[in-house]
């Protein structure tokens, strides 16, 4: 049991980024931690897709040049070549969880103009008294 979990550590550190990042989004009640928390539990889940998608002897890019091989007399060795798929995957991930982090700063600007506080205790009684 205890060589599994060694063995795994990168895996028990995204799971605490995770939870770390999902506490502050559902615990706190400030907007700006809220989203601080969002951006921590996105950055867990492109570091554990990139850390998994890691093969050992893979060292290459999988680009083969005309005739490297002797026009095909030569098997390729598959497990020389990285998969260059799930780190694209995760820079479009990374593109997206930038373009939500701006989204998420500019709505609690909107909302610090107009209630002047962040707290979302204060928010909410603001717009009940509002109603």
């Amino acid at each position: 049991m205890g060589d599994f979990i060694v063995g795994h550590y990168n895996y028990w550190m995204f799971i605490a980024l995770m939870m770390v990042g999902f506490y502050a989004m559902m615990a706190k009640k400030n907007l700006v931690k809220k989203i601080i928390g969002m951006n921590i539990f996105q950055s867990a889940i492109i570091l554990f897709y990139i850390s998994t998608s890691v093969k050992s002897g893979g060292v290459t890019v999988p680009i083969l040049e005309h005739g490297a091989e002797g026009h095909g007399t030569h098997a390729i060795d598959v497990m020389q070549y990285a998969n260059p798929l799930p780190h694209v995957l995760m820079l479009t991930a990374i593109v997206v969880m930038v373009a939500t982090l701006g989204v998420a700063v500019a709505v609690a600007m909107l909302i610090y103009r107009r209630y002047h506080t962040l707290e979302e205790n204060e928010i909410l009684l603001s717009m009940k008294k509002g109603q």
